[in-house]
């Protein structure tokens, strides 16, 4: 019986890595799986484990207030040591690009086990955007021993880096088979937050629901994106704004000072996964800088504008699902503009094809797992 760890520590990682840890446990004769979360997102992380009934074996815990990243990486490292001296794993499972990721994935390498990297080889190729996710990503696949790539082009572009072939696996993005499982849950799905959302906003009217928190977008990038978003709110008295803000005063702060106080916006509290699941369905355009919500939103038929200048998530702008707009607020309020009042192009762009699976990406990397 071969020992796995699966080893996460933001909410996207968690959503993301949780259909593999239950795909894993199905097969208990043949794996001994178990979960270790960091916990470098403590609040968010949790809502997530309890959505999907998961308990982690293992919890570092290591969120504090204002961490940086040197913190951050050395005590993952730190922490991570004693976990693998007492599970002994054969192969650590870690996903993405988050700072868990590359000091799982360090720490993992010290300790001899096999490293396996879900969603590997995106890339932007310039490090510093997005920061410091991608140099996270580029350290575990040079540190990892086997790679599962989303798609094709993720493949290519581990072979340009002279990774083995025969250590990538192309399988779908996890999210998808995450997504498709809580889309159905959440149809009769009833909590606080989404009966408050019901109180307060018109469902009849057009919905765009807005996330942000990346690091590049800090200061300039976000008094842009929150003023595209007060010209949208102005121009389209009857269009409703939902943002679930981000708590980092970086971004809080900035959001607070710009769109208070606006009629038809709507300034809340970070949502747990299934609340924003279920409006992501109600809502009729998405504006994220968000990895998972370009992946997620194409399964529900809704068109994505992204708010960063470069995207490792090539394959969904290809397909037109998703529209780089940078934080730009021209560029914001224009794209905007041609979604809801252009309904053709509005069609076109909801019925794509989404690139990035069929929701049977855990399968495929359990069967490869099985295989060697």
């Amino acid at each position: 019986m071969k020992k796995n760890l699966i080893v996460f520590g933001t909410r996207p990682e968690a959503i993301k890595m949780i259909p593999l840890v239950k795909k894993f446990k199905e097969y208990p004769e043949l794996f001994s799986t178990k979960v270790c979360v960091t916990a470098q997102h403590r609040e968010m992380l949790d809502q997530v484990l309890d959505f999907f009934d998961i308990l982690p074996d293992y919890d570092l815990d290591i969120m504090r207030h204002d961490q940086d990243l040197y913190l951050l990486t050395s005590t993952i490292i730190e922490k991570m040591k004693y976990v693998l001296h007492d599970f002994k794993p054969d192969y650590v499972f870690i996903h993405g690009d988050t700072t868990t990721t590359m000091a799982a994935a360090i720490s993992a390498f010290y300790s001899g086990a096999k490293v396996c990297h879900v969603e590997a080889g995106l890339r932007t190729n310039n490090k510093l955007s997005p920061f410091p996710e991608e140099m996270n990503r580029q350290i575990a696949g040079r540190i990892a021993d086997y790679h599962f790539a989303p798609t094709i082009q993720s493949k290519n572009n581990l072979l340009k880096e002279n990774i083995v072939p025969e250590t990538i696996l192309v399988t779908g993005n996890t999210v998808i088979d995450a997504l498709l499982e809580s889309s159905i849950r959440v149809e009769n799905y009833s909590s606080i937050e989404i009966e408050n959302l019901k109180q307060k906003i018109n469902f009849d009217h057009k919905i765009i629901l807005v996330t942000g928190h990346r690091r590049e977008n800090h200061g300039q990038g976000f008094i842009n994106i929150c003023n595209a978003l007060k010209e949208i709110a102005f121009k389209y008295p009857e269009v409703q704004i939902v943002y679930p803000v981000h708590l980092n005063p970086k971004v809080k702060n900035i959001v607070y000072e710009t769109l208070s106080g606006i009629d038809n916006v709507y300034l809340i509290s970070p949502l747990s996964y299934p609340a924003f699941v279920w409006l992501m369905k109600k809502c009729y355009i998405l504006l994220t800088d968000s990895g998972g919500v370009q992946e997620e939103a194409p399964s529900l038929g809704k068109p994505v504008l992204v708010m960063r200048n470069t995207t490792e998530r090539h394959e969904s702008v290809e397909a037109g699902t998703v529209t780089l707009v940078g934080n730009s607020r021209e560029k914001i309020v224009y794209e905007t503009k041609r979604l809801i009042e252009d309904e053709d192009l509005y069609k076109k762009t909801s019925k794509k094809n989404n690139p990035y699976g069929d929701g049977k990406a855990s399968q495929r990397i359990v069967d490869f797992i099985a295989q060697l």
